[in-house]
Formats: C-alpha cells, sequence, structure tokens
C-alpha cells in the first residue's frame, strides 16, 4: 500500500524471509509521497523479485478510500439472517457471507436485492468493503445507497469502513466519487 506518509507492506505465510526483506527494501526505497498515481516500475521491480520464487499469476493495483462520516446516499437496508431471502434471486451468492455475521446492505428494487454491500476484510480497526450490483440493475444508484447503508453499520460497530478498486474500474471509481469516499493511498497486489 502507499500513502502520503510512506508504504505499508504485508506478506502471505509462505513468502520466505528473505524476498520478503527484499520487497520491504524495494518499498522503502520510495520516498513518501502525495502522488498517488501507480508507478508501473516499482510495480515491475515487485513483480521481478517475486518471480524469481515462483510464477507470478496475478498483478492487481487501485486507488483505497476511507468513508467520511456521512455520507449523504440514503435507502439501503441492513441484511441479516432474519431478511436473508430478500438477496434471491438476484445476489444468491451473497448468502454465505451473512451467516459470517459481519455488516451487510444492500440496495432494494421492487423488495429484491438487487445490489448488496459486505464487510470482506475485516480487522480490530477497519472494514472493507465488497460490493456487487447485478448486471441488470447497474447505473441507478443501488450501489451507492448499499455502500452508505454498509458504512453505516461498520461504524456503528466501531470500525472505520474502506473501500478498495482497481484504476480499470471506473464504475466503481464513479460509485466513491458520487460518495465523496476520501483516497488514503494506493493497493498493488502480487501473487
Amino acid at each position: 500500500g502507499r500513502t502520503p506518509q510512506g508504504h505499508a507492506c504485508w506478506f502471505r505465510h509462505d513468502i520466505e524471509d528473505a524476498v520478503a526483506q527484499e520487497l520491504q527494501t524495494i518499498c522503502d526505497a520510495r520516498p513518501p509521497s502525495t502522488d498517488l498515481v501507480p508507478r508501473p516500475a516499482l510495480a515491475e521491480q515487485l513483480r521481478t523479485c517475486l518471480a524469481r520464487g515462483a510464477a507470478v499469476e496475478r498483478v492487481w493495483a487501485g486507488p483505497a478510500f476511507v468513508c467520511p462520516p456521512r455520507l449523504l446516499e440514503e435507502g439501503g437496508v441492513r441484511v441479516n439472517r432474519a431478511n436473508a431471502h430478500l438477496l434471491s434471486p438476484h445476489l444468491d451468492d451473497w448468502r454465505a457471507d451473512v451467516e459470517a455475521g459481519v455488516p451487510m446492505a444492500a440496495s432494494l428494487q421492487d423488495g429484491r436485492a438487487v445490489s448488496v454491500c459486505c464487510s470482506v476484510r475485516v480487522s480490530d480497526r477497519a472494514h472493507e468493503a465488497g460490493v456487487e450490483t447485478h448486471p441488470d440493475f447497474r447505473g441507478r444508484g443501488h450501489g451507492t445507497r448499499a455502500v452508505a447503508e454498509w458504512a453505516k453499520a461498520v461504524r456503528e460497530v466501531g470500525r472505520v469502513p474502506l473501500y478498495s478498486t482497481s484504476w480499470e474500474n471506473t464504475a466503481s471509481r464513479a460509485l466513491a466519487a458520487r460518495l465523496g469516499l476520501v483516497q488514503f493511498g494506493a493497493d498493488l497486489h502480487i501473487t
């Protein structure tokens, strides 16, 4: 991750210590900057380091946002075990996440969820959003309603709601702009 304060690195459990240290050194050599635009040279240097041990399967990068304390969007509903049926028929795959008991919110059309936002990464300080809007209902504000209600639920449990996406996902970045989310960094994942 890159923020104006510097880099933050996390390594999967199976990365050798020497490789993790080399990756950390590469990141630490970059000075902090308010310019959060991706740097292909850094990504390539990290990818090359990792590729010496195993094939790199995927490189993913994008902006990371924090949801401000108050979002103006209204209209989402909380989803829990008692009303999980709302996810049918458009978003049935999310029913398993209801069982996890993390905050989940949806936007409804004709009494059925057409967009959902749920905590997909959870720490003791923050939750990160996972969002899906059924293709037949995109571009109608459903995603913004679901994310706004989810962010409110996350704040109510004393955590910070985070939202990230890829640089290429213009619809997701537009959703972040509509909600007034504040970019605090940029992510780079290499697997």
